[in-house]
């Protein structure tokens, strides 16, 4: 069974769907997005939420992207409901840490170039579990996790994240926190190695990546890991446009920069709107280059791009501001902030200002 996969996964990684028309119509025509991810405790608590969505009203906020089970979702659109607030279910998808049931499938994980299974070897930081998406049960279990989403009425999208590969290359400002000059492709950050990745490559160019000499210079070993990924992400949004749900997605930079770190190339998906994570210090740039990364998204795809900012990369409020102006100016639909949660008081004027501004419901220029 899992070779005749192996035999149509090949076929599809080699023949990915150009992204539909219908995806793209909707580039331009929402109104401006401002929105924070957050995640939610354990346990749900109505009066908590209710003063945390307060606070995310007060300050303009539009959208709230929850990391939640679907359980605790029902409990919290209700209350953004009468808000005014828009909720989406912000999904982890091929990292899942501690996840009691892909542990008890290592067969599931990811595999580096070392051979190392990522359930084991736990690239960077204990949290990075990371699932391959060439193994079809691996495949099929985030499948039915998007399924269960699709069951929560009344959320504005499926948001995924961790839609990728283990970084090959940190950003600049990481690697010295994990002692690491990554001035190349490291064999143990190297992922998408897993058994049944390498059979099919080997039965399309009758060569193991393995054998290779350098395989991580090899553009066709790259691209078919790409397209792994990307037919999953496709196959996820048919699952939730058929349910009636939008489906979103955190990713990195731009598509190029992303293609080249994290081997996920989110131009070929498609999405309803995407959020590039433009955290401006892990790369050492300054805040123009924000503008720019948000730039080559706008051009590189047809469906809306909401920058993601991170709040502690801001020595001030006028700094946020200028980033936010920036990602306008330069095309994006809307922000998304992490974390509105850590914001000074001067920073949530400055959301409120920007709100304000925009108006609720303000179109974005073209």
């Amino acid at each position: 069974m899992k070779k005749l996969f192996t035999f149509a996964l090949m076929v599809a990684l080699f023949s990915c769907a150009p992204k539909t028309a219908s995806v793209g119509e909707t580039k331009g025509n929402n109104s401006f997005v401002l929105a924070t991810w957050v995640t939610a405790p354990k346990e749900f608590n109505k009066q908590q939420w209710e003063e945390k969505l307060d606070y995310y009203k007060s300050i303009g906020l539009t959208e709230v992207l929850v990391h939640a089970n679907a359980e605790m979702l029902e409990q919290i659109i209700p209350l953004a409901d009468v808000r005014n607030l828009k909720i989406h279910a912000w999904m982890w998808t091929l990292n899942r840490p501690n996840d009691s049931v892909a542990n008890k499938h290592p067969e599931w994980y990811a595999v580096n170039r070392q051979g190392k299974n990522s359930l084991e070897f736990r690239a960077y930081v204990d949290y990075y579990q990371w699932l391959s998406p060439f193994h079809p049960e691996a495949r099929e279990y985030i499948k039915n996790n998007v399924r269960r989403l699709t069951k929560v009425k009344g959320l504005a999208s499926i948001h995924l994240d961790y839609v990728r590969y283990v970084d090959v290359i940190l950003g600049a400002d990481l690697q010295p926190l994990y002692g690491l000059v990554q001035d190349h492709e490291m064999p143990e950050y190297d992922y998408g190695y897993h058994p049944l990745a390498r059979e099919g490559f080997k039965a399309i160019f009758d060569k193991d990546p393995l054998d290779m000499a350098h395989p991580e210079l090899s553009t066709e070993w790259r691209q078919y890991r790409l397209n792994a990924v990307s037919t999953l992400v496709n196959e996820l949004v048919e699952i939730a446009h058929e349910n009636g749900h939008k489906m979103t997605a955190a990713v990195f930079p731009f598509p190029e920069m992303s293609r080249q770190m994290v081997r996920q190339a989110w131009n070929d998906w498609n999405l309803d709107a995407a959020y590039p994570m433009l955290y401006q210090n892990f790369y050492r740039e300054n805040i123009n280059w924000i503008g720019f990364a948000t730039e080559q998204g706008v051009r590189d795809v047809d469906f809306p791009i909401n920058a993601g900012l991170f709040i502690p990369a801001f020595d001030n409020a006028n700094d946020l501001e200028k980033a936010i102006r920036l990602a306008k100016e330069k095309g994006a639909s809307g922000v998304s902030i992490f974390t509105a949660d850590d914001m000074s008081k001067e920073m949530q004027a400055t959301i409120k200002k920007m709100s304000a501004e925009y108006g609720v419901g303000a179109k974005v220029a073209k």
